[in-house]
Order: structure tokens, then sequence, then C-alpha cells
């Protein structure tokens, strides 16, 4: 492929972690300058899923987070290049690190059953058929599983376990979901087996993820002059063939502009987005039943309609019901609440993680942040988060829904989980702001998959265009992680401008006998 890194333009279509990543490689490794590299945006802000915003007064927002862990190699390399938030001494990276050691993580209350811990919660409850069940998992070839569910090869009785409980809440999995990629996270995180009941192992961030990392990379980018535009959305691509292969030659913005593309320049396209179509409630209004614009999917299914080798959309996004749950973020009016959880799960604020409710009808989970979690933060409106991953389901004492729960029906739930008398429930939770946000494609890429239903990073034939993201098929490494998406980047451009070295190979923990013989000690444990 003949490459001119040194002469065209680079455009992000969609402006997540994905497209940021490739923006600073290009810079930091490929020599290009920031000033031929543009970020077109839909959303009024860069960052894509790795979000936080607001306010005290009317409550924070965070839809998720990312799980970060010592072995992912592509992020953790990326963000050694850019400046901590609060020190520019200090990498990104090292802050990272710095911070898990000042407050290490190991969760003392991973389950939680009839309103107290769980006596059994730091069992993971296998027997010997779910063990052979998982050893011929982690020894089957991925080909053999194309299309397959998790539920076609676990017995009814795995999905009662602790292990289970604790690994699907951890990864969002659900039982309808991809075996190949369940074997791929269990051969990828094999070294975290012997913690996974205390959540040891896990790195978090200072703050919520989109001040702890997309502000200071989007700040390293813009000061180098990167174009970044937002809410200036990519509705079509012009993708053109002739005998060199095939080539974006023009990008149709929402607007109605349109933005030509020589064959020198590049194109790295974000196609698909678990966050696509979330739609937020309030205190007393849940989220609105009709899906939210999904442009990310919008973008790859007019492309794959009409042109091969670009994967099949419609296997991650045409069942809602299989890909959704309801996150909620928390704002408190004071720091009782945070004080009670800390006597409730032997755990100080911020150092346990998930706290899931192993009996909750929706399969709730909160996490109580290290506060503050949003920059500038007042002390006195601590933030928590949780989520139910069974929102499908009707509550135990909210006959609904999740998504159909308004933030103080949710409360109401948490409350009845933890066995809250009225008087501590009201002393918790009143005053405080509650935003409910339902993600129906948040596990989107999650579903059962075949060969060819995720395209690959670099197409068949393309000349100048890429894709990267979560939809985009690369092998043994995971997607729902933030790896998944930098690597994807790192790929790309690598392939698409000859200028960078291709990203360092995954971490093969499958093939560490150390970390072979941790995992099965605890597997036999039981």
């Amino acid at each position: 492929m003949e490459r001119h890194a040194a002469t065209g333009r680079h455009y992000m279509v969609g402006g997540g972690i994905a497209a940021l990543s490739a923006a600073v490689l290009l810079i930091r490794d490929g020599g290009v300058s920031g000033d031929r590299i543009t970020i077109l945006e839909g959303a009024g802000t860069a960052g894509g899923s790795l979000d936080g915003a607001g306010d005290a007064g009317l409550g924070y927002l965070t839809r998720g987070g990312r799980m970060f862990e010592p072995n992912f190699v592509c992020t953790l390399d990326l963000l050694s290049s850019i400046p901590a938030p609060d020190d520019p001494a200090v990498s990104v990276r090292d802050d990272i690190f710095a911070f898990n050691r000042m407050v290490p993580g190991r969760g003392e209350c991973r389950l939680v059953r009839a309103g107290h811990k769980a006596e059994d919660r730091f069992q993971l409850g296998l027997g010997a058929e779910e063990i052979v069940a998982i050893n011929r998992l982690l020894l089957t070839p991925e080909g053999r599983l194309d299309g397959r569910r998790i539920d076609s090869w676990f017995a009814p009785a795995f999905f009662g376990t602790n292990f289970w409980i604790m690994w699907s809440t951890m990864f969002s999995f659900q039982p309808w979901h991809s075996l190949a990629e369940m074997r791929r996270y269990m051969r990828r995180f094999l070294h975290l087996f012997p913690g996974l009941a205390r959540i040891e192992g896990i790195l978090r961030t200072r703050y919520n993820q989109y001040d702890s990392l997309i502000a200071p990379i989007l700040d390293w980018l813009l000061q180098r002059g990167v174009d970044l535009r937002v809410d200036h959305g990519v509705q079509d691509v012009a993708i053109t063939s002739d005998a060199g292969g095939r080539q974006v030659s023009r990008l149709h913005l929402q607007s109605g502009a349109i933005i030509d593309v020589a064959p020198e320049d590049r194109v790295y396209l974000t196609l698909g987005s678990m966050t696509d179509a979330t739609v937020a409630g309030d205190r007393d209004t849940p989220p609105p039943a009709a899906d939210g614009p999904a442009p990310g999917f919008g973008l790859w299914r007019s492309l794959a309609a009409r042109h091969d080798g670009l994967g099949r959309p419609e296997v991650f996004a045409g069942q809602t019901d299989r890909t959704s749950w309801t996150s909620f973020t928390v704002t408190l009016a004071s720091s009782a609440f945070v004080t009670f959880m800390e006597d409730f799960s032997s755990n100080r604020t911020g150092t346990g993680g998930l706290v899931t409710f192993a009996d909750s009808g929706w399969l709730m989970s909160i996490v109580m942040f290290h506060q503050p979690h949003f920059r500038g933060q007042p002390a006195e409106r601590p933030v928590f988060w949780g989520y139910g991953l069974r929102g499908e389901r009707s509550g135990d004492v909210i006959a609904k829904p999740m998504a159909q729960a308004t933030g103080r029906e949710i409360l109401e739930e948490l409350s009845h989980q933890l066995r809250l008398t009225a008087e501590q429930a009201a002393a918790f939770f009143d005053g405080a702001q509650v935003i409910p946000c339902r993600m129906p494609l948040i596990t989107s890429q999650f579903m059962p998959r075949e060969t060819g239903d995720r395209p690959p990073v670099i197409p068949r034939g393309a000349t100048n265009f890429a894709v990267i993201g979560q939809f985009c098929e690369m092998p043994l490494d995971c997607v729902f992680t933030v790896e998944y998406s930098v690597r994807s980047a790192w790929t790309a451009v690598h392939g698409l401008t000859g200028q960078v070295p291709p990203p360092p190979p995954v971490v093969r923990s499958d093939r560490d006998p150390r970390a072979l013989l941790q995992a099965a000690r605890v597997l036999f444990a039981g």
C-alpha cells in the first residue's frame, strides 16, 4: 500500500477514545502535525462512552466505567505520554499507578444476601461439572464457537454459582451472550481469577474516566493544533472502488456539509457505539420509553448495506432487549450514606469496588467511589453509582423493570436490599439527585457472532480508511474494554501510515505457567 502520512490529512469519524488515541499516536509516533488531524464528533463533547458530566446542583452523571488492569499495554503506553491533570510533571499512566498505591482495592463485601454480607462471598461455589466445563472452554479453539451462546455450554446450575454472579456483574455478561467472547475473557483475564472474589488486580482512575483520561488527552491534542469539531456528526461516507482498491472519497456531515477526501488522506471510522441510543431520567421521571438516536450504528448500517466486508451491524444492534441495562448516578446531600456503607462493607470508600445484591430481582450492584469523583465536586456532595444487570425483570419492592423506574424508586429498591429503616433511608437519600440512564446497546458487542460479523481494522481492499472502536475484529483481545479501542486505533494507524510500529502484543495470561497454576488452584478450591 502506498502511504502518504507526511502529506495527507487524517479524519476521525467519531470522537471516542479510539479516535483520540489514533490522533495521539499519529502525532507522537507518526510525525504528523496536529493541524492535519480533524476529529468529527456528533455529540457536544468528545470522549464517547468515557463520560462524566454535571454539577452539584443538578446532579452528576457517569453512564458507566470501563475496568483497567496492568496488562492493558496499549492503553498504558498511550497514557505514558499524556500529562496528568493535577500534576503535568507526572503522566496519566503514572498517576493511575500512584493513585492505586494510595487507595488499594480489596473488596470485603462483594456479595450481599438478605441485607447482609454473604457468608460465602469469598467462595466461587463451583462444582466438578462447572470446573470441567470451564476447562473445556479454555481449551476449545474459538473457531468452533461461532454463533454460540454461553448458556449453550454451561448447565443451568452454573448460572447460580457465586462465580457467575461475580463474573457477570463485573464484566456485564448475560447467559445469552457470545460464548467466544466468554472464552476470550477467561483466557485474557486468567491472572485475575485469584482476586475475583475481592476484585483485586483492577486499576481505578483518580476521578471519573472523563476527567482522568479524556480531558487530559483533549488538552494534549488541542495544544498541538488538532481540529476538534463537536456537533459535527458524519451522516454518510462515500466509498469508491477502482483497480487499486477501495477508498473514501467524501464525508457527508449531518449539517449537509461535505468534506472531500483525497487519496493521500486517511479516514478512521468508528462504527457503532455501545452508548448509542442512551436516554436518561431523573429523581421523579424514568428514562423515556423510546430509544434515543443511534448515529454510530446508523452509519454502520448504511455502509454495510452498500459495501461488502464491512460486517453485519444487525447481529449486534438488532435485539435491544438482549443488550440493555440501566445505570444510575446518585449525588448525595450529605456523607451519611458513605459512612454507613463503610461500616456495612468493611471497606474505606473507594477501595471496595462492586457490591452486588445477589438476590435482587434486578441483580443490582453499586460502587462507592473514592471522593471526589468529579473535579471540583464539593465535599458535602458525594457521588456513587450503580446498575442493574437484569433490569428487564421486576424489582423486589418496585414491581416493574428497572428501565421504567424513577430515580426515587431505584433508591427505594436499594434501601430494601440494604434493609434500611424508613428513618435511615430518609437520612441518607432526602435531597439526593438521582439520574437513571437506560442504555439499549451497552452490551451489544457481546452478542453471539460469527466470522465476518465484525470487519477487520483494515477492510479488504481499503487503501485510505480503517475501522476502529469496539466493533472491529482483532484476535485475542476483549471488547468492552478501553484496551480494545486503543489497540484498534494503534492497528489502524500502523496499517494506514507505515510510520508507526505495530501495537505491542496482547499479554497472554493463558500461556503464563504461574497464572495457570494460580487460576487452577482457585477453580479447584470451588
